[in-house]
């Protein structure tokens, strides 16, 4: 009997601490971009996958619709995109309001930024 309560308690202790836990950000892919960051090529697929469900006609968030390049753009200049994008999910207007994009995708719209907001 006590056999199986050590062999269980062994089988406990090493569960328990073989077990790791990791963030999406901690473990996702590095997006490495080579060159200068395009809204075709690397953020059309960010705002596509995080922004448009609400930022689209008719949608919650329709009256800053962010479908195309040139209301992507727009919003970067007039709307503080780039600063909502980039808070923190504790900080009041951050973007998407479902909770901060990983820092991966940030990091690819602040480079679209630095690079000059370029189209292809």
């Amino acid at each position: 009997m006590r056999t199986k309560i050590y062999i269980g308690l062994a089988v406990m202790v090493t569960a328990f601490y073989s077990c790791d836990s990791h963030t999406y950000e901690e473990i996702e892919e590095q997006q490495v971009i080579v060159g200068k960051v395009t809204y075709e090529a690397n953020v059309k697929s960010i705002i596509n996958s995080n922004c448009v469900s609400c930022h689209a006609v008719g949608e919650v968030a329709g009256y800053t619709p962010l479908t195309t390049y040139e209301e992507v753009k727009y919003a970067m200049a007039t709307k503080d995109l780039l600063s909502r994008v980039q808070r923190e999910n504790s900080e009041a207007g951050v973007m998407p309001q479902t909770g901060r994009m990983p820092q991966s995708k940030v990091d690819v719209i602040v480079q679209w930024y630095e690079d000059g907001l370029l189209e292809n």
